[in-house]
């Protein structure tokens, strides 16, 4: 993945957290659970990523 996909995802995650946040403080339940479903989406795409690299530098090892 790229830098900009790295950048998108944390942006996400951000994003997601401030959510969660503003809906604990406002006792907003529907924000609250769509920070934590951001944040999930988010920290699912960044584990894709470190699988990737992993992959990566195992291929680059073996060249």
């Amino acid at each position: 993945m790229g830098i900009g996909d790295k950048i998108q995802n944390k942006a996400q995650e951000v994003s997601g957290k401030a959510k969660e946040a503003y809906g604990d403080a406002t006792d907003n339940e529907r924000l609250q659970a769509e920070g934590v479903k951001d944040q999930a989406a988010a920290k699912a795409k960044q584990a894709g990523e470190h699988v990737k690299d992993a992959a990566k530098d195992v291929r680059d090892d073996l060249s």
